[in-house]
């Protein structure tokens, strides 16, 4: 109790009992608005509690979704990788219509939920909201349908074909390239027509049915590329023995048209052959192209984008020559060499000097390809120094998706490049054969290396923004210089020195100025983007139709023994083949937005 009252009131300074009375009294307040803040924030979490749960419930869902869609694709794949080993083999009891079973059932439900995707979307509103942009653009999609074509020519003349040995073989295999021609113009008009949607509605049976397409494609895929590796590759009777390629002979001899007791009953067998056998690498990338649209379309089911935020940029060949131009005498010249090589090689008469000349021919226009391809690519990569656009900054899945096989593929060509570099060295290179053959390893390992670079930045840059003026700016004539006071412009001479005034016909000259001093940025970028373009496409015509220096040169056979450089051949070309095509679809996009 305070004996002092009145001092305490008047000097301001408490005792001892009235500071220990005041510290109680802000110690129970300060309890009592804790118990409030706790009923208050007690009051507050329920709806927050509510919005959090059904976040969770959603969530939930769509992993739920994505696992299933995952669990689905692996097992597929799996079940498919086993069957088409199992095929490949004679002495194995898997039998190519046991596979083609497989794969008809595959196609029949493929396209079976594509047909309901494509009717459920067009009879119910609103069932896509949202578009992305960067998915499927035109070039992508003209491409779906140009090697959609080639592929459903391929199927007829397999069928005109097949149809030759049906009285004494298996009708699984008329009927197989039968649904798979159905399947093409289905899938092609699908991936045309809804390549851009974000699914908002039936999400995870959308998830599911996306990676079913990008299964089914896999398989497909792999079917092909393990067929063409063995129509190229024949094994010999000794595996000790060096590879002997017979190349079109081995695939229109052993087609896997039953026995040799089985003839074909018409005289068009072998003209159908040799006709689809060139349209085999269309087929292949076909079934790539459609993968990586169907993984586009699962990483955008639930995305919601603007529609608006991408900018269509239309494709022209204004001013640009040099590009263009080199790179079509490449690919001439590479065609000339390769045909000349194609034919030493499949003419059993040829004598070794005259295949040996063909195979040099063959290593030092592709040592030549390589070797231009890397100074343009060094070239492109200068001008991304004093290139000051700015990076996106942006996430989509058509991008990463880029990117991702881009690096992925081109390990294939890495892989036999340094065994190839391990060979030659190893042995010492004796030999003008094996040293060219090691310059050209060496060098596609640069190139590789430069390309990929090239590509990646690129793709990450935003395009090019060209601003024209459209309003006249006037100097302000009274708006003073830091230099000089109020006393100084009294006596100055402003009244006979008119300001300078811009006008738009000014401005337009200092825009004019600038646009040709970042126009010759933009046209370096796209002569080596179309230079490089027309590069890769003769590096994927030349081991898309048949040229196989990996076996028609023997120092890595002799070096690795058959079984394993042909396992590391025809494992790591199928990606090298892709990496090209995938590198021609990427740098058309980086010419776009250069």
């Amino acid at each position: 109790m305070c004996l002092n009252t009145g001092n305490c009131l008047n000097d301001g300074n408490s005792c001892e009992p009235c500071r220990m009375t005041a510290k109680d009294r802000e110690t129970e307040e300060a309890h009592l608005s804790n118990i409030s803040a706790l009923g208050q924030a007690g009051n507050t979490c329920e709806p927050n509690l509510k919005t959090s749960s059904s976040g969770l419930v959603r969530e939930r869902g769509r992993n739920w979704g994505w696992m299933l869609s995952g669990i689905i694709c692996v097992n597929i794949l799996i079940l498919g990788c086993a069957l088409v080993s199992g095929s490949a083999y004679n002495n194995v009891s898997i039998s190519t219509p046991d596979l083609q079973i497989f794969l008809i059932i595959l196609l029949l439900l493929t396209s079976i939920w594509m047909v309901y995707y494509i009717v459920y979307t067009a009879r119910k509103e609103n069932a896509v909201d949202y578009k992305d942009g960067h998915a499927g653009p035109i070039w992508l999609r003209g491409g779906l349908v140009l090697f959609g074509f080639l592929s459903v020519v391929m199927d007829i003349f397999k069928i005109a074909s097949y149809v030759g040995y049906l009285h004494c073989d298996s009708a699984v295999k008329v009927a197989f390239p039968v649904v798979q021609l159905v399947f093409i113009i289905v899938q092609t008009y699908f991936l045309c027509l809804h390549s851009k949607d974000c699914v908002q509605i039936q999400r995870n049976i959308s998830r599911c049915g996306f990676m079913l397409i990008l299964s089914t494609n896999l398989v497909l895929w792999m079917t092909a590329v393990t067929e063409e590796s063995l129509h190229q590759t024949e094994i010999p009777d000794n595996p000790s023995n060096i590879t002997k390629m017979s190349g079109r002979s081995i695939y229109i001899n052993k087609v896997a048209y039953g026995d040799d007791m089985c003839k074909c009953s018409h005289t068009s067998c072998s003209m159908f052959k040799e006709a689809y056998y060139y349209l085999y690498p269309f087929n292949i990338e076909y079934s790539l192209f459609a993968s990586a649209m169907a993984y586009v379309l699962w990483k955008n089911v639930g995305r919601i984008v603007d529609e608006h935020s991408h900018r269509h940029i239309k494709f022209h060949l204004k001013d640009i020559f040099l590009g263009p131009l080199t790179g079509v005498l490449l690919v001439v010249a590479g065609l000339a060499t390769f045909i000349v090589y194609e034919m030493e090689m499949k003419n059993e008469d040829s004598d070794d000097d005259k295949k040996d000349r063909a195979m040099m021919m063959h290593f030092v226009m592709n040592i030549v390809i390589v070797t231009l391809m890397s100074v343009s690519t060094v070239i492109g990569c200068a001008i991304y120094k004093v290139d000051h656009r700015e990076h996106v900054s942006d996430k989509n899945p058509t991008r990463s998706l880029d990117v991702g096989l881009l690096v992925g593929a081109s390990l294939g060509q890495f892989i036999i490049s340094y065994f190839t570099i391990v060979a030659m060295v190893a042995t010492g290179a004796k030999g003008h054969l094996n040293r060219l053959n090691l310059t050209w390893a060496i060098l596609m390992v640069i190139q590789l290396g430069l390309q990929n670079f090239f590509i990646i930045e690129g793709l990450h840059r935003e395009p090019f923004h060209e601003v024209q003026p459209d309003v006249t700016v006037v100097a302000n004539p009274y708006v003073l210089q830091p230099t000089k006071s109020v006393s100084s412009l009294e006596g100055s001479d402003m009244d006979t020195k008119p300001s300078p005034v811009f006008t738009v016909d000014s401005l337009y000259g200092q825009a004019v100025e600038h646009k040709h001093k970042l126009l010759w940025k933009r046209r370096v970028l796209k002569e080596v983007c179309s230079f490089l373009l027309l590069g890769n496409i003769i590096l994927w015509i030349m081991p898309a139709f048949g040229a196989r220096p990996q076996f028609d040169h023997h120092s890595e056979t002799e070096f690795y023994k058959f079984y394993m450089w042909a396992a590391i051949v025809n494992i790591g070309l199928p990606f090298g083949i892709f990496y090209r095509m995938h590198a021609v679809a990427s740098l058309f996009e980086v010419f776009l937005t250069s």
